[in-house]
């Protein structure tokens, strides 16, 4: 199995236990986890430019922030301006708190004329599991 299959097989597989870890009852679910997935189109002339700074994004925001549980990004191997970003939040105060903290603003305004395109995707985890790794 090549690297770069073990990595995407590695971050699945950490997102559903952290998933799975934190239980899926109806309750827990508007209390629990908040999973998104945010799908951009960076300028492909600005992309190790918009790579460095995502990479300082999600290493600060894992380091300071309890309420960050995950933040993956990759790219997609044919169009690696296609960058996708699995983010995983202890709910929806600790996404709304990430949304206002300094180094998420400073990655916004320095980031904003790199990205071409942002979609973001809300989703309803049904059942995950996972091996710990």
């Amino acid at each position: 199995m090549k690297a770069n299959q073990k990595l995407r097989l590695s971050i699945w597989a950490l997102t559903a236990y952290v998933l799975c870890a934190c239980g899926t009852s109806s309750a827990q679910k508007t209390a629990g986890p908040l999973v998104r997935i945010a799908e951009l189109e960076i300028d492909p002339a600005q992309l190790e430019a918009y790579k460095a700074a995502l990479g300082e994004e999600i290493e600060t925001s894992i380091r300071l922030e309890p309420g960050v549980l995950a933040l993956y990004a990759v790219s997609l191997k044919e169009h690696p301006n296609q960058v996708r970003i699995f983010e995983t939040y202890a709910n929806r105060d600790a996404y709304e708190s990430h949304l206002k903290t300094p180094h998420f603003s400073k990655y916004k305004a320095g980031t904003q004329r790199m990205i071409k395109a942002l979609k973001l995707l809300e989703t309803d985890p049904i059942r995950l599991g996972a091996k710990p790794i």
